[in-house]
């Protein structure tokens, strides 16, 4: 990340806008989480999630990001390596939710959700991956654990070499994604195990995003990262296990920790 900006009449916005969300932004409770607030289901966080720092705009990007929910906004505005950054990230976290899957003996089941990474996030933009050898991540498509770690440090290696990169905007981003997805893992007669993993995955590549741009945020304001990094722990355990167990997190509670994590990095923004 470079060069952090401090305009704190900016920052107070965002923390305001998001207490309010975190108070009583949800549409209802229980059943009702997929689709909260009227949203059209795809968007997704537009009202839950205050803008990152750079101005997004009011139409969803082109590459497909319409089909995952709360990626229309997320990527909203974003250009460049600050674009490219988020897409590495988005796909990360697929490859991070296979990680924790094959850690549950579900191999097979992690292999799919690489190629869910791949077709959804990859395919859709493969311009706008910078130096990525998606070949590596490829092969973690059969959810053997070594592929899978070296598909990660292959999307580690290609984020390192981007020049231009908030992180706090890009964990900022990811939250948008994870909470998003989050909405539809709740329906009135089922649990959708797959978005609840997609949702996890993202929330994991938040956490590694905070995690990686520790020396800098922390040299910034020591304060803040370590409120950003206790409220991620807690975000990041609202997914209690690899798949979605038959009571899973309220939406409403996911939605009030992703709002806790922007709380803390407003001085970043």
């Amino acid at each position: 990340m470079s060069g952090i900006k401090f305009k704190y009449w900016r920052a107070v916005g965002v923390a305001a806008a998001l207490s309010v969300t975190a108070c009583g932004g949800e549409g209802g409770a229980g059943g009702g989480e997929a689709g909260e607030g009227g949203e059209g289901g795809e968007a997704g966080e537009a009202g839950a999630s205050a803008p990152a720092p750079s101005p997004a705009t009011a139409a969803a990007p082109a590459g497909g990001e319409a089909g995952e929910a709360g990626a229309a906004t997320a990527y909203a505005g974003l250009s460049g390596d600050q674009r490219t950054a988020l897409r590495l990230q988005h796909l990360k976290g697929f490859v991070l939710a296979a990680a924790r899957v094959t850690a549950a003996g579900q191999q097979a089941e992690a292999g799919v959700l690489v190629e869910q990474g791949l077709l959804e996030v990859f395919d859709v933009a493969a311009a706008e991956f910078g130096s990525l050898n998606v070949a590596i991540v490829r092969a973690a498509a059969d959810g053997a654990p070594a592929h899978i770690e070296a598909a990660v440090a292959e999307i580690d290696r290609a984020a390192g070499a981007l020049a231009e990169v908030d992180d706090a905007q890009t964990v900022a981003r990811l939250l948008d994604i994870s909470t998003g997805l989050y909405q539809h893992v709740i329906q009135a007669d089922f649990v959708d195990t797959i978005e609840y993993q997609h949702s996890m995955g993202a929330a994991l590549a938040a956490q590694s995003v905070l995690q990686a741009g520790q020396a800098e945020l922390s040299a910034a304001d020591a304060d803040a990262y370590r409120a950003a990094t206790q409220e991620m722990t807690r975000y990041v355990g609202l997914w209690p296990q690899a798949a979605a167990p038959e009571t899973p997190t309220p939406y409403r509670d996911v939605l009030a920790g992703s709002s806790r994590v922007r709380l803390a990095l407003y001085p970043y923004f």
